[in-house]
């Protein structure tokens, strides 16, 4: 494997979010105009100002925020929107499709359904006509995000809070996760998700997820290189697939804290919902899991203190059965495959990132992999050991 050099953090910079806008602010600020005003109908005196797309931007969908004014009743008012935009094929996309309507009924659903705070969905645009893309619009929800770029281990208001601080954060993101999976009858909620008859059953969602991730790889690798790491990936999953019984619950699907808006280290805004789907309790706990520890490797390699303290996989575990109920089980097997799942996704980025002239192809595929070395000590059943072991002393 090539291992990044120690010590320069702005080299992981490039991996973890890519994004560039594929609209230019002021003709959006003049699709959204003139969307808006067809939309509200009646309502006069339409405008749309101050649009702008985040540094930081999104590397699927793009986000783009703006504040619209128009006057009803002789009133005007002033509100503070957010445009998500499905992304072109010329943008080498993440992922092989993009129902933004979908993640507009998805996250509608969550708002009508459980506490969780999720941002207002207005309306939804299913035609490409007005932006060249579809979209939805949501409300603007101001917080604080732990930033991917640069990681929020490597330095930023995450690693400067207080113990206590962090403390709070974790289990009201927890708690999170276990008002999610709470949503009764979630088959029937969000029928769109289910992806075969009998989807209502763990069992049965985690063979649709697994098989839906397969196919995802499939269409990464179509017209490129095939990993051998993350085919032993899979090998390994089936050998030890576990036995999973009773209903399946509503998953967010990208449950990681970077997707959370925070005030006070509490949950303000839950967003990001393309991941979404039925399944098992634990996919969405390992993915939290391993998104941290995806973070921590890489302060590891820059010589970083990092957060080895937070988010902790037993303590992960313990708190949501403290909330729930419900013990967290064969944690080995779903974060392994959460682990999987993320470098199907660093694969595409990487294709990205040479399609895009940012990056040469390595002579090794799974180079292109950048928490391979932890996947294989995943698969070879030394990695949670080593990280205890690190952990103590």
């Amino acid at each position: 494997m090539t291992t990044p050099p120690t010590g320069q953090a702005e080299d992981f910079s490039e991996f973890s979010r890519p994004s560039d806008s594929r609209h230019a602010p002021d003709a959006l600020g003049r699709g959204l105009q003139t969307w808006l005003a067809a939309q509200l109908g009646g309502v006069g005196d339409v405008s749309v100002t101050d649009v702008r797309v985040p540094d930081a931007n999104g590397m699927s969908s793009e986000t783009v925020l703006f504040d619209a004014e128009w006057t009803e009743d002789g009133v005007r008012s002033r509100h503070r929107l957010v445009a998500r935009i499905a992304p072109g094929d010329s943008a080498v996309p993440i992922f092989p499709h993009y129902d933004l309507d979908q993640q507009f009924r998805i996250m509608r659903t969550v708002g009508e359904s459980s506490p969780v705070p999720v941002p207002r969905v207005y309306w939804s645009e299913p035609s490409p006509a007005p932006l060249g893309d579809p979209f939805f619009i949501m409300e603007q929800v101001h917080g604080d995000v732990p930033p991917d770029v640069l990681p929020y281990n490597f330095g930023s208001w995450l690693t400067e809070a207080t113990p206590a601080q962090r403390a709070r954060l974790q289990s009201q993101s927890i708690q999170v996760l276990a008002d999610l999976h709470a949503i009764e009858d979630p088959a029937a909620k969000f029928p769109q998700l289910s992806a075969s008859d009998d989807a209502s059953t763990a069992a049965s969602a985690l063979r649709a997820h697994v098989a839906s991730q397969r196919a995802y790889y499939e269409w990464v690798t179509a017209t490129g290189p095939k990993s051998a790491l993350i085919e032993r990936g899979f090998d390994w999953l089936e050998a030890h697939w576990p036995e999973e019984s009773g209903p399946a619950v509503f998953c967010w699907g990208d449950a990681r804290i970077g997707n959370i808006l925070y005030r006070d280290f509490t949950p303000v805004g839950v967003l990001d919902w393309e991941m979404a789907t039925l399944g098992t309790r634990e996919l969405d706990l390992s993915w939290t899991i391993f998104l941290h520890r995806f973070f921590e490797d890489l302060t590891t390699l820059a010589g970083l203190p990092g957060l080895p303290d937070f988010l902790r996989r037993e303590e992960v575990a313990a708190q949501y059965e403290q909330r729930t109920g419900h013990t967290p089980r064969n944690l080995d097997f779903y974060t392994l495959y959460a682990a999987v799942r993320h470098a199907i996704i660093m694969f595409r980025i990487q294709c990205r990132a040479i399609a895009f002239g940012q990056s040469d192809a390595p002579a090794d595929p799974d180079d292109m992999i950048l928490h391979r070395a932890t996947l294989e000590k995943m698969l070879d059943g030394v990695y949670w050991s080593e990280l205890a072991e690190r952990q103590v002393g």
